[in-house]
């Protein structure tokens, strides 16, 4: 039986839930996977997209999901250290948050590592939240909005269909 990312509560136990009241927008996905992960080459396209779209109207260029270090041992990451298109905001033993602001919103992303299962099964729940600031921060939500709920299940389901990808 192979899992799949589905829709999940966001764990009580995660920092990110301090964040997210006022939350315009928010989304928990939580799988059962191994310890590697990638993006698919579908979502990097649309992030390349998505960067020379919004630097026409002045918004920062964060680069790919995809450019992380795999020969950095998580030990090594500090809070202000980029992770992919993120920047570190805190890194525990169970869980990473990650965010980037910029003048219409700003995003908070925790990765939660929840404890294994008595049969050693381990579990991750991907959790972002998202506050805008303006108009267009609003406007910039509507497309991605409904991607946002094609990405992230994308991303955390390929960790098991091909899990050497980056």
């Amino acid at each position: 039986m192979t899992s799949r990312a589905v829709p999940s509560n966001v764990p009580t136990e995660s920092a990110i839930n301090a964040r997210l009241p006022g939350a315009y927008f928010y989304d928990c996905y939580a799988i059962t996977v191994p310890n590697t992960s990638g993006t698919p080459l579908w979502v990097n396209c649309l992030m390349t997209l998505r960067d020379k779209v919004v630097r026409l109207v002045g918004l920062k260029d964060f680069g790919g999901l995809g450019e992380l270090d795999p020969s950095k041992p998580e030990s090594a990451y500090a809070p202000g250290d980029r992770v992919g298109i993120f920047t570190l905001i805190s890194n525990t033993d169970n869980e990473a948050l990650l965010g980037n602001s910029d003048k219409h919103l700003d995003v908070v992303l925790s990765v939660f590592r929840h404890p294994p299962c008595s049969n050693g099964v381990r579990s991750i729940s991907i959790t972002t939240g998202v506050h805008v600031h303006n108009l267009l921060g609003r406007v910039y939500m509507l497309p991605v909005t409904p991607l946002h709920k094609l990405i992230v299940p994308a991303v955390i389901n390929r960790v098991l269909t091909e899990p050497n990808a980056v």
